[in-house]
C-alpha cells in the first residue's frame, strides 16, 4: 500500500473539499481524490462561479447600455469586448481554485490527483495507485442531463460548459428548459445582443418554486426581450455550418415545427455522475435515477462508504453539498452534524434575482396546511426606488394558526443577499411577528422583507 488515510473523499467539488477541510480541522488524516487539473469541481471550474462572472460583468455592460442614462450618467460608443470579459471570467475562475488548493495546504489534506475508484470497504486506488482508509465518502457531483435526439456538440449544441466559452454572440440562442442554469446564461447572453428563446417541456418557469413568482419572474424575462415556448419539447436537433434547426411539438400533443438557432443551449438539468467509481463491484447500492442511496446519515449501505452531494438525493445546490459534507465529517469525528433540508435556499441570479427558501404556495396548498400570506412589492421600497430597480415583491408565508413561518419567495433586486435573515428565520423556528419586530435599516431593500412580514398580519405600513 502506498499510503492510509482516516478519510478519503472522492470529489474535489464543494462537498467533497469542504468535507475533506473539516475532517482535517477535527483531526482526521485526510485525502481528497480529484481528477481535475484543479480543485473546486464543476461549480469552482465550469459551474456557479465562471457564470456568476459573466453574468456581473454582463449586467454591467447591459446597466452601461441602458441604465446610466437616467442616472445622468452619458456614456458614447459602449462596446463589448467579449474577449477581455471571457479573460475576465477565467481569472476569477483562477484565482478561486487556487485558494482551494491554498486551503489543502494549509489544513494538511493531501491531494491524490487521479480517478478514484472503490476496490471496496477500506481500499481505493487513483489511477491505479491503491490507498488504504477507515472512510470513503462520495462526493462526484453531477453532469448535464442528456435528451434524445440532441447531440451536444459544446460548439453549436452546447451544455452550459460550453454555453460559457461561447467566443461569439449567437444571433439566436435556443435554450432547452427553463431552470435556473438555462435563465441564467439565457442572460447572460441576451444582455450581450443575442436573441434567446427558452423551450420548456412544462408550461412555466423555475417548476420548483413557488408558482406567483415563476409568473413575475417570466414577464420580467419577457420585458427584458426573451421568448418562451412553454408546453412544448424538442424531439430532434440537426447542426450544419450554418446553425442547428430544432424540431419542437407540443407536450400535449400536436403538429410538428422547426425552429433555427445560431446556438442551441441544453439545460434539463443534471444526474448524478458515478461513471468508473466502481460503486456496482463494491457492492454500494444506487437508485432508479443512479443516485447513491443513503440513510439519514449520508452512509451507503456498504459499512465506511459514504456520500454526499448532487450523487444522492435532493436539491442540486452547492451550498447543500458543503453543508453535508460538514455535518458528516462531524459525525465521523463523534459529533452531531446536522442539515436542516426545510431551510436550504435556491437562488437565480438573474436580473432581478429569485430567491426562496422553505414551503410554496402550492406545497402548503397540497399538504392541507392552512396558512397567511404577506407580500410587499420593491416598487413602494426608497431603496429600490432610489436605485431603479422595482421589479418584483418580498413573499412571506406563515402558518394560520401558529404564525410560525413556513415559506419565503423573493423576486427583486439582490433577492439572494436579502434572502438570509428569513433563511435564519425559519432555521430556529421564527413566527413573521418576529421578523416584523426586527429593526430593519433604512432606507434598505431589506424593509420589504419586515413590511411582508408584517403583511402577514394585514398591518403593512408603506401599502
Amino acid at each position: 500500500m502506498s499510503d492510509s488515510f482516516d478519510l478519503i473523499v472522492i470529489g474535489g467539488g464543494p462537498g467533497g473539499y469542504v468535507c475533506a477541510i473539516r475532517a482535517a480541522q477535527l483531526g482526521m488524516k485526510v485525502a481528497c481524490v480529484e481528477k481535475r487539473a484543479t480543485l473546486g469541481g464543476t461549480c469552482l471550474n465550469i459551474g456557479c462561479i465562471p457564470s456568476k462572472a459573466l453574468l456581473q460583468s454582463s449586467e454591467n455592460f447591459h446597466a452601461a447600455q441602458h441604465d446610466f442614462a437616467a442616472h445622468g450618467i452619458t456614456l458614447e460608443g459602449v462596446k463589448l469586448d467579449l474577449r477581455k470579459m471571457q479573460a475576465r471570467k477565467a481569472e476569477v475562475v483562477s484565482a478561486n481554485v487556487k485558494g482551494v488548493e491554498f486551503l489543502f495546504k494549509k489544513n494538511k489534506v493531501t491531494w491524490l490527483k487521479g480517478a478514484g475508484r472503490i476496490d471496496g470497504p477500506g481500499k481505493v486506488s487513483v489511477d491505479g495507485v491503491a490507498y488504504e482508509t477507515k472512510n470513503i465518502v462520495i462526493a462526484t457531483g453531477s453532469e448535464s442531463m442528456p435528451l434524445p435526439g440532441v447531440e451536444v456538440d459544446e460548439k453549436r449544441i452546447v451544455t452550459s460548459t460550453g454555453g460559457l466559452e461561447l467566443d461569439a454572440v449567437p444571433g439566436h440562442l435556443v435554450v432547452i428548459g427553463g431552470g435556473y442554469i438555462g435563465l441564467e446564461l439565457g442572460s447572460v447572453w441576451r444582455r450581450l445582443g443575442a436573441n434567446v428563446t427558452v423551450v420548456e417541456f412544462l408550461d412555466r418557469l423555475v417548476p420548483t418554486m413557488d408558482g406567483e413568482v415563476a409568473k413575475q419572474f417570466e414577464r420580467v424575462l419577457a420585458k427584458q426581450g426573451m421568448k418562451f415556448r412553454l408546453g412544448t419539447k424538442v424531439t430532434a436537433a440537426k447542426a450544419d455550418a450554418n446553425g442547428v434547426t430544432l424540431t419542437l411539438e407540443p407536450a400535449k400533443g400536436g403538429p410538428a415545427e422547426e425552429l433555427k438557432a445560431d446556438v442551441v443551449l441544453l439545460s434539463i438539468g443534471r444526474r448524478a455522475y458515478t461513471a468508473g467509481l466502481g460503486l456496482a463491484e463494491a457492492g454500494v447500492a444506487t437508485d432508479e435515477r443512479g443516485r447513491v442511496k443513503t440513510d439519514a446519515h449520508y452512509a451507503t449501505n456498504v459499512p465506511g462508504i459514504y456520500a454526499i452531494g448532487d450523487v444522492i438525493a435532493g436539491p442540486m445546490l452547492a451550498h447543500k453539498a458543503e453543508e453535508e459534507g460538514v455535518a458528516l465529517a462531524e459525525r465521523l469525528a463523534g459529533q452531531a452534524g446536522h442539515v436542516n433540508y426545510d431551510a436550504i435556499p435556491g437562488v437565480v441570479y438573474t436580473w432581478p434575482e429569485v430567491a426562496a427558501v422553505g414551503k410554496t404556495e402550492e406545497e402548503l396548498k397540497a399538504a392541507g396546511v392552512a396558512y397567511a400570506v404577506g407580500k410587499f412589492p420593491f416598487t413602494a421600497n426608497g431603496r429600490a426606488r432610489a436605485m431603479g430597480y422595482t421589479d418584483g415583491f418580498v413573499k412571506i408565508l406563515s402558518d394560520k394558526a401558529t404564525d410560525r413561518l413556513l415559506g419565503a419567495h423573493i423576486i427583486g433586486p439582490d433577492a439572494g443577499t436579502v434572502l438570509p435573515e428569513l433563511v435564519t428565520a425559519l432555521e430556529f423556528g421564527a413566527s413573521a411577528e418576529d421578523v416584523a419586530r426586527i429593526c430593519h435599516a433604512h432606507p434598505s431593500l431589506s424593509e420589504a422583507v419586515k413590511e411582508a412580514a408584517m403583511a402577514a398580519d394585514g398591518r403593512a405600513i408603506h401599502i
